[in-house]
């Protein structure tokens, strides 16, 4: 109990010793004592999927925080799901800010055999917030690096040798607990044949109940740790009586029991007696709930169970899976139903019940779970089935799987052939099979956008269009989809926003609200590049709408909608109401990895970071969005590179802007299409940024040149946002070369931004377009509307611009202490561990940390680094 509670000051609690050494009952005693919260997590097979692993490690934290970590679980039914580290990064981020510190259990971490999985508790340890501490129960050791942890004294252990029993606590179990009344002798001999092992002593409890000969039952006792399992469990097993006996091999097949679930297998009527006499006898059952509904077996005496059940009634295994499965599926848990007809080796029926179970599982984004399924079953039974192996063919695409997917769109589509033998095929679903040619359209739409084949897009599509029934609403309207994202990439937004509206009334009809709040999102998206802000703001409101009306738990995408509004509202100069949008976005939980792509959230507060001056804190928010990025079929008109670059010009860093032009092979005679439209403006910025220096006689006219391309191909395209945008950079340009009069041009981008509010676009380029403000409010030969709206912009809030660069530090600036304390943050060393080697208390090395990010304008540590090598001193 002392070296776990003292464990709390380090990275990581291991307890690791072979089973039945009482690591999880010193875990819970230490537990009930313990005085704040803790989450306990109890792991099985299941959780090697990293989803699932994330899911029930969310699970477990919101017993004790709430609604923490609520959108990691919807956002993990994406489709393509978020990269893993990106989700717990989010899960860390809320977990940093409990009011109070969480103790988390990983109980039976042995249970999980994934390296994906230990990669991400690697993670989430050496990103661990100091509101949280992990303990974790295992019979083996992980794949982490405790050696290091172990070096750096962050990590507590507790081993086989600290959990054995010794004799007198032998002596206390035996004769106190079990009342036994065993001579000292007699428990020496025990204590010393079991090694101190609690599971053996138990179970040789267990069998000495009611016995007569205990000196010669212990002297006859022997062997080592497997050999006694063996031996005692087969005691205790034969001293039971026969019903009951019977009953632990049947429900040895059962992960979870609950009385109903038993009766169903074993053909009795007393299951709910059983379990309860069974957990008052502590004969190895464990109560999952408070009201003592659903039950397990003890780890390691269920294995034991069902090694006997196996030898002794081999012929029943499967038809105790078969019922099982077949009372979850009157349960409506097609999910457990599946996973028992697979284990009982039912292919026929999992197959069922899978082609049954999709359209709900399709709905929720659940295709890893039909695909982890499908692959469980030999070719031969899936081929056979044209809607399986259509389900088969979509799971796979959306893995990215594209020559697989192709491949079972073949089997299925040769059922469709006149000379197909309808006798030979299995169909369990009729109602999909009649649409199963629009199907495989859908997917082969699918398919050639993902390679690039618009036009291939286009005539599958079409094709679905033309086959689906004026009711089919759900293949409808992934045609639509389709079509609009083509229009999309084109730069037809007016056809594409009409396919999204199409495309979100008929998935809303089939009940796919999730995918309908993503249209929602792009047809957004589009009326923003429209330059249409306020129809924008109106779109993201009815998602909103849309998302909060299935119930009190908003859909997946709400936090989409808030991060859309969040831009206009920031676009709108009112920066604190796009703050509260993305706080009202993190709150929801839905920002980790959602529809159109994952790294919105992080761009939005990077735009508001750059907008308030915080330009390093933007780049760190680039920076994340980057690693989190998931690239799907959505254009990408804003890359991310892009949006650094135009930070690196206002930071002053032409050189590496221009890095970027070169990398992405750009220059002013490039052929200039819609989806590469911002990042040509991107360069006309680096261009006007460069005219500022020597180079201005040449570069000047190449930018004037750009921008004079870009504007006819954004009007044409209706893309007004980007129109206006080249009109102020084309003010801007005249301005210093003395052309064409640029306040002319700066009132067509007033004229054209007054209706709509833009604000930040003109205040964020700071002097130079105030200077031009100010000349089209006199200007008597531009509108009325001009030049009202370049009075209310100099009349206009510019505390929030950007700041100007920070005063260069010296190393006089520092002291020797900082100094010495910023030559370590580049380090790999966490906050105790840095302050132990510097020798200072964790306060301190704060309060150092504290002063160096002040004097050299950052915010984190890897800034200050950064900082400190572009200064030299470092």
């Amino acid at each position: 109990m002392e070296r776990l509670n003292e464990g709390g000051q380090c990275r990581l609690t291991l307890v690791a010793a072979p089973a039945g050494f009482g690591k999880t009952t010193l875990l819970s005693e230490w537990a009930a004592g313990l005085g704040r919260p803790l989450a306990w997590l109890s792991l099985d097979a299941a959780e090697s999927d990293p989803a699932r692993f994330v899911e029930a490690l969310v699970a477990a934290l919101q017993t004790v925080a709430g609604e923490i970590g609520a959108d990691v679980a919807r956002a993990l039914q994406s489709s393509p799901p978020p990269p893993t580290d990106a989700v717990l990064a989010a899960l860390l981020e809320q977990i940093a800010q409990l009011p109070h510190p969480v103790v988390l259990v990983l109980d039976d971490y042995h249970r999980v055999d994934a390296e994906q999985v230990d990669a991400a508790l690697l993670f989430v340890l050496e990103h661990l917030p100091p509101t949280l501490h992990l303990v974790m129960a295992t019979r083996e050791d992980p794949q982490l690096p405790l050696a290091r942890w172990r070096a750096q004294g962050q990590l507590t252990e507790l081993r086989a040798a600290d959990l054995r029993f010794t004799a007198t606590e032998a002596a206390a179990f035996l004769n106190r607990v079990m009342g036994l009344g065993l001579s000292a002798a007699d428990i020496t001999t025990l204590e010393h044949r079991t090694e101190g092992w609690i599971a053996g002593l138990q179970l040789a409890a267990l069998s000495m109940r009611g016995r007569e000969d205990l000196p010669e039952f212990i002297q006859r006792f022997a062997g080592d740790h497997r050999y006694v399992v063996d031996y005692l469990a087969e005691e205790v097993l034969r001293r039971q009586p026969e019903p009951l006996r019977q009953f632990l091999l049947q429900t040895a097949v059962l992960e979870r029991l609950t009385g109903p679930l038993c009766d169903a297998v074993t053909g009795q009527t007393t299951g709910n007696a059983r379990l309860a006499a069974l957990e008052r006898s502590n004969a190895f059952v464990v109560a999952l709930d408070d009201q003592r509904r659903w039950y397990r077996y003890h780890h390691l005496f269920g294995e034991v169970l069902l090694v006997h059940l196996k030898a002794e009634h081999p012929d029943q295994v499967a038809g105790l899976h078969l019922r099982a499965s077949a009372w979850y599926e009157q349960q409506g848990l097609p999910a457990d139903a599946v996973r028992h007809a697979l284990a009982g080796h039912h292919l026929e029926r999992a197959a069922d019940l899978i082609e049954l179970a999709v359209p709900a599982l399709r709905r929720d984004r659940q295709e890893a779970t039909v695909l982890g399924w499908l692959r469980l079953l030999p070719d031969e039974v899936v081929r056979r089935r044209p809607v399986l192996s259509v389900y088969y063919a979509g799971a796979l695409l959306m893995g990215g799987e594209i020559q697989a997917a192709q491949a079972r769109l073949h089997d299925a589509e040769r059922w469709l052939h006149p000379a197909a033998d309808p006798g030979a095929r299995v169909v369990v679903d009729e109602q999909e099979f009649r649409g199963l040619a629009g199907s495989i359209a859908i997917y082969r739409a699918g398919i050639a956008l993902s390679q690039g084949d618009l036009t291939g897009t286009v005539r599958f599509a079409r094709q679905v269009l033309e086959l689906a029934q004026e009711d089919d609403d759900l293949r409808r309207g992934s045609a639509a989809g389709f079509l609009a994202i083509v229009s999309w990439r084109t730069g037809d937004l007016e056809a594409a926003h009409r396919s999204y509206t199409g495309c979100m009334t008929w998935l809303q009809r089939a009940g796919y609200l999730p995918d309908a709040i993503g249209c929602a999102a792009a047809l957004a998206q589009i009326r923003q590049m429209q330059g249409r802000l306020r129809e924008a703001a109106l779109t993201y409101g009815r998602g909103l709408t849309l998302a909060a009306s299935s119930g009190p738990s908003p859909l997946r995408g709400a936090a989409d909608m808030h991060v859309g509004l969040s831009e206009i509202h920031r676009e709108s100069g009112d920066l604190s109401a796009a703050a509260q949008d993305l706080r009202n976005s993190a709150a929801l939980g839905e920002f980790a990895g959602l529809p159109p792509h994952p790294a919105r959230w992080r761009v939005a507060l990077a735009r508001l970071r750059e907008t308030t001056g915080d330009l390093d804190g933007a780049l760190e928010l680039l920076a994340e969005a980057e690693r989190v990025y998931i690239s799907d079929l959505l254009p990408d008109f804003r890359p991310l590179s892009a949006l650094r670059a135009r930070v690196w010009v206002l930071q002053g860093r032409l050189e590496e802007a221009l890095g970027w032009a070169r990398d992405r092979q750009l220059s002013v005679d490039d052929e200039l299409t819609s989806l590469r439209e911002f990042e040509h403006i991107t360069l006309a910025r680096i261009l006007l940024a460069q005219g500022t220096t020597d180079a201005a006689a040449q570069v000047l006219p190449e930018a004037r040149a750009l921008l004079a391309r870009l504007l006819p191909e954004a009007q044409n395209g209706g893309r007004t946002g980007s129109v206006i945008e080249i009109l102020m950079l084309q003010a801007l340009a005249e301005h210093r070369q003395g052309g064409l009069p640029a306040a002319l041009l700066l009132a067509g981008a007033l004229e054209r931004a007054e209706p709509e509010g833009y604000v930040r676009l003109f205040l964020d380029e700071g002097s130079p377009l105030r200077a031009l403000l100010t000349a089209v409010s006199q200007q008597p030969q531009v509108s009325d509307s001009a030049r009202r709206y370049a009075r209310r912009l100099l009349t206009a809030d510019h505390t929030q611009a950007p700041r100007p660069p920070q005063p260069r530090p010296s190393l006089e600036t520092l002291s020797e202490r900082e100094l010495e304390v910023l030559r370590r943050l580049g380090s790999e060393l966490d906050g105790p561990a840095l302050a132990r080697e510097l020798r200072v208390s964790l306060n301190t090395l704060r309060t150092h940390t504290k002063n160096i990010y002040s004097k050299l304008g950052v915010n984190s540590r890897r800034s200050a680094v950064r900082r400190a090598e572009e200064l030299g001193l470092l």
